[in-house]
C-alpha cells in the first residue's frame, strides 16, 4: 500500500516539474519572440483604441530579419505603375479609407514605419508560439465545377478569374468595410484580394482586404491586414509584420491597425480601394490603398511561382466555421446580410480590374465559388460604367437553412 502511495507521489511530482519545465520553455520562446517582433522604437505612440504603434527605424526593418534580405536596398517609391493605375490624385481626393486613429496622437518621424506593438497576450492567445500569426495549411479556397457544401473548416463567398499562363500582373477592387459578428474568438470573418501563382498544393500568394479575427487582435474591431506565402501557408508567410517578407515604406499607416470607416446598414458605405500589381521593372509587388497611399512591397524573390506573374485572381470573403456543438457558425460574412438584399445592406466588391500582360481592364469573366449557398451567397451585377465589374456577396452563416 505504502510503495503504491509512493508511486502515485513520485509521478505528481514528475507532472508537476515537467509542467513548470514546459512552461519556462514557452515563456522563453514568448520573450524570444516578441524580442524579435517589437524593435526599438525612435517613438511609441498610444492609440485612443488601444495599440501601442512603435515608429521604427528603416534600419531596423523586419525584412532586414529575412536571410535572403540581409543587404536589401529598400525601394522606396514603385518604378512602374500599370497604365490606367498611375493616378497621382492629390491628398484633397476624398479616395481613401481616412486617417487612422492613432495619428490622433502623432506621428512617425522621417526614415521610420510604425509598427503596431506585439503583446504577450496576443501570443498566449495562438495555439502555439511558432503558429502566431499564420494561416493553417491547406486552407486556401479551391473552388470546383460545382458548388457543392465543404467539409473544409474555411468557407466563401468569392469571384475569380484565371490566367493558366501566368500573365496577369495586377489587381484592385473598391472592398466594402462592415463589421460582422464573429461567433467564437478563434474563428475569423474577412473580405479580400488573393493574388495567387502556382497550382495545389504549392500556391503562392499575396493578400490584402480586411478581418475580424479576435483572437489574433484581442478585439472584434475590423482591421486592415495583409498576408503572403510561398508555399500554401505551410511553412512560410504570415499576417501583416509578424513575420519578415512585406517591406513597409509607408510612415502614415500601420498595418493592422482598425479601419477608420465602417459602413451603416441602410446608410453610409465605406469601402477602401486597393491596388497590389508587378513592378515591370523590379519585379516586385506593390501595394496601394485609394489613389496615393503606397504602402510598400513584396520582393519577388520571396516567391516560387508569383515571379513572373499571377495565375489567378480571387475577390470576396471567408469565414472560419468550428462548428461548434455540431452546428454551423453563426459568424457573419461582409455585413451578414445575403447577396441578393443589395446596396447597403449587402457587402459588395466594386470597380474589380486586372493587369493582364501590361493591359489594364475589368476581368472579362467572373466565376463565382460559393463553398454553401444556404450560408453565404454571391450575386454577380452587370457592368456599370460608374460601377465597373461588381458583386455582392456575405451572409450570416447558421440559419434555418443552414445547420
Amino acid at each position: 500500500m505504502m510503495a503504491s502511495l509512493t508511486v502515485i507521489i513520485i509521478l505528481i511530482i514528475a507532472v508537476m516539474v515537467s509542467g513548470r519545465e514546459y512552461d519556462d520553455t514557452r515563456d522563453a520562446e514568448i520573450d524570444e519572440l516578441l524580442k524579435k517582433l517589437n524593435k526599438p522604437a525612435l517613438k511609441s505612440i498610444k492609440s485612443p483604441d488601444g495599440d501601442i504603434i512603435d515608429c521604427v527605424h528603416m534600419k531596423n526593418h523586419p525584412i532586414y530579419d529575412h536571410p535572403l534580405f540581409k543587404n536589401h536596398t529598400i525601394q522606396m517609391r514603385p518604378s512602374s505603375y500599370p497604365k490606367g493605375w498611375n493616378k497621382e490624385a492629390s491628398k484633397t481626393q476624398n479616395h481613401s479609407m481616412g486617417m487612422q486613429l492613432w495619428t490622433i496622437n502623432g506621428k512617425c518621424p522621417k526614415n521610420s514605419i510604425p509598427i503596431i506593438r506585439t503583446r504577450r497576450e496576443n501570443i498566449l492567445q495562438a495555439e502555439s508560439v511558432e503558429r502566431y500569426g499564420r494561416k493553417y495549411p491547406n486552407s486556401l479556397p479551391q473552388p470546383k465545377a460545382t458548388n457543392l457544401p465543404s467539409n473544409t473548416t474555411n468557407e466563401y463567398a468569392i469571384v475569380t478569374v484565371k490566367s493558366p499562363q501566368g500573365k496577369i500582373h495586377g489587381a484592385q477592387a473598391d472592398i466594402n468595410v462592415w463589421k460582422p459578428r464573429v461567433q467564437k474568438r478563434r474563428e475569423y470573418s474577412l473580405a479580400e484580394i488573393w493574388v495567387m501563382g502556382g497550382t495545389y498544393p504549392s500556391r503562392d500568394t499575396i493578400e490584402a482586404g480586411w478581418q475580424v479575427f479576435p483572437r489574433f487582435y484581442g478585439d472584434d474591431k475590423p482591421r486592415f491586414f495583409i498576408y503572403w506565402t510561398a508555399d500554401e501557408y505551410r511553412k512560410t508567410g504570415c499576417y501583416n509584420l509578424r513575420c519578415p517578407g512585406f517591406v513597409q515604406v509607408n510612415t502614415d499607416f500601420a498595418i493592422g491597425a482598425p479601419m477608420p470607416k465602417v459602413s451603416v446598414m441602410g446608410g453610409r458605405q465605406a469601402s477602401v480601394l486597393t491596388t497590389i500589381w508587378k513592378d515591370t521593372r523590379t519585379g516586385n509587388w506593390w501595394l496601394r490603398l485609394g489613389y496615393y497611399q503606397i504602402l510598400g512591397y513584396w520582393p519577388s524573390s520571396l516567391f516560387n511561382n508569383l515571379k513572373n506573374g499571377a495565375s489567378e485572381i480571387h475577390w470576396g470573403g471567408e469565414v472560419v466555421n468550428y462548428k461548434e456543438d455540431s452546428q454551423h457558425t453563426s459568424t457573419n460574412m461582409g455585413s451578414g446580410r445575403f447577396g441578393y438584399e443589395g446596396y447597403k445592406k449587402a457587402s459588395y466588391f466594386m470597380n474589380l480590374e486586372i493587369n493582364d500582360e501590361g493591359v489594364t481592364k475589368p476581368p472579362e469573366s467572373l466565376t463565382p465559388f460559393v463553398t454553401n449557398q444556404n450560408c453565404y451567397n454571391v450575386i454577380r451585377n452587370p457592368f456599370h460604367p460608374q460601377l465597373g465589374a461588381s458583386f455582392y456577396y456575405g451572409g450570416p452563416g447558421q440559419n434555418s437553412m443552414c445547420k
